[in-house]
């Protein structure tokens, strides 16, 4: 147990994204009367991520309409915003961060709300090329958007066929670009789903016309007068007017490391987001926790998580005593298509397909088995499925398959 926190403490969180601003908030609800310093890097006010990849980007609206919180709220619950500073070292014997103005600051607690980068990997020629973008911040929507405009062509490469780059294919296609997705895997959405999925994302996929090469390892990137050209290993070309780089993310974890905190596939945290340092706790993307369902470690790449872990944390600040035991859960939109997945599917050695499709609606959703423990379900336009699964995974109990595999008979009878 902590000493009690008082009216003169000081709560520091790095990273105003999810979590760290869902943190600030819960933290004064959970009564934290002290000061609330939140820093970010990025100058923006605090904004949601998941409609960058989706519908920020095929509008022309700004950042007010996918704000956190308005910008009131901060003023409202005395929570100080500092946007557009890089903490640049924790010096945790001191208990106090510095910044790259040459400032410093001291806390009583600090929490690491710190997330992840997308991967920039070492491509010849990457330095190059004009138009080259990750999707991660408003900066690098406002940066995509404007060079697609500008382009004559509309031509649109996106390295990397996981969910990000998806998404993105789906949005700059809804523009009217001409893209194309070069995933080095033998199938897109390899790393995170089964081949099932992947097939029905992929046919959705070249059905709205984006095309899609699997297999293809980029190795260079050229800069041409007027255009980008993408080369393969096998030594095909594709011309671009605009390069998306989404092969993956990379955790920021360097300050926790600087400061001496336990890492292992990210910041080690126990089930009340605490890292090894007494004073300091970490959350969302950027954390190794331990899942009591699955009886596993794992790091997390989800909003639902960071927000979840802000209310623990905010809970164990303020000397409450709670336990992190949530279920894991993402979603994504491409086209008409609105996926929900709740679970973690590895390992799962069985797979159910309930198909409820109409004429004009896909509509079915896939239930990963271990056995007869059900493990993940992915729900394609299918909320019901999705809401059954997380009731039946979070119960862990047998699931009749004969009933699930008829889509005549209804779900709700599972539970």
């Amino acid at each position: 147990m902590t000493e009690q926190s008082t009216g003169n403490d000081v709560c520091i969180i790095i990273g105003a994204s999810h979590g760290g601003v869902n943190l600030a908030f819960a933290l004064r609800k959970e009564g934290w009367e002290g000061e609330i310093h939140l820093i970010d890097q990025d100058p923006n006010p605090p904004y949601h991520r998941p409609p960058l990849s989706k519908a920020h980007l095929t509008t022309d609206d700004g950042l007010e309409k996918i704000l956190l919180k308005a910008p009131k709220a901060y003023e409202d619950n005395n929570i100080q915003l500092h946007l557009g500073h890089t903490v640049t070292a924790i010096d945790h014997v001191h208990q106090q961060i510095n910044l790259e103005d040459g400032s410093s600051k001291k806390y009583d607690k600090l929490v690491l709300a710190v997330g992840a980068r997308p991967i920039i990997p070492p491509i010849k020629g990457i330095d190059d090329v004009q138009h080259l973008y990750p999707m991660r911040t408003a900066d690098d929507v406002n940066k995509i958007r404007s060079a697609f405009k500008q382009s004559t062509e509309k031509r649109v490469v996106i390295i990397g066929g996981g969910y990000i780059g998806l998404e993105t294919a789906a949005s700059l296609k809804k523009l009217g670009g001409e893209v194309t997705v070069l995933e080095r895997e033998e199938r897109i959405l390899a790393r995170v789903t089964a081949p099932v999925m992947s097939e029905f994302f992929h046919k959705l996929h070249t059905d709205n016309g984006v095309d899609i090469h699997t297999g293809k390892n980029v190795v260079e990137l050229r800069q041409n007068t007027n255009r980008q050209e993408v080369v393969c290993s096998d030594g095909t070309v594709y011309p671009a007017d605009v390069i998306v780089m989404g092969v993956g993310i990379r955790v920021n974890q360097e300050l926790a490391e600087e400061a001496g905190l336990k890492i292992d596939n990210g910041i080690n945290v126990n089930e009340q987001c605490k890292t090894s340092d007494n004073n300091i706790y970490a959350i969302g993307d950027c954390t190794y926790h331990y899942n009591n369902h699955y009886d596993r470690w794992l790091r997390l790449e989800s909003v639902q998580n960071a927000v979840d872990q802000a209310k623990i944390a905010a809970q164990a600040l303020t000397e409450k005593n709670p336990k992190y035991d949530a279920l894991p859960w993402f979603w994504s939109d491409q086209y008409d298509v609105k996926l929900l997945m709740v679970g973690l599917s590895d390992g799962y050695d069985e797979i159910l397909k309930r198909d409820e499709s109409t004429d004009d609606q896909h509509k079915f959703s896939t239930w990963y088995f271990k056995g007869e423990q059900l493990l993940a379900v992915d729900a394609v336009n299918n909320a019901k499925a999705y809401v059954v699964g997380t009731k039946l995974i979070g119960a862990k109990k047998p699931v009749n398959k004969q009933v699930l595999s008829d889509p005549e008979q209804d779900l709700k009878a599972l539970l």
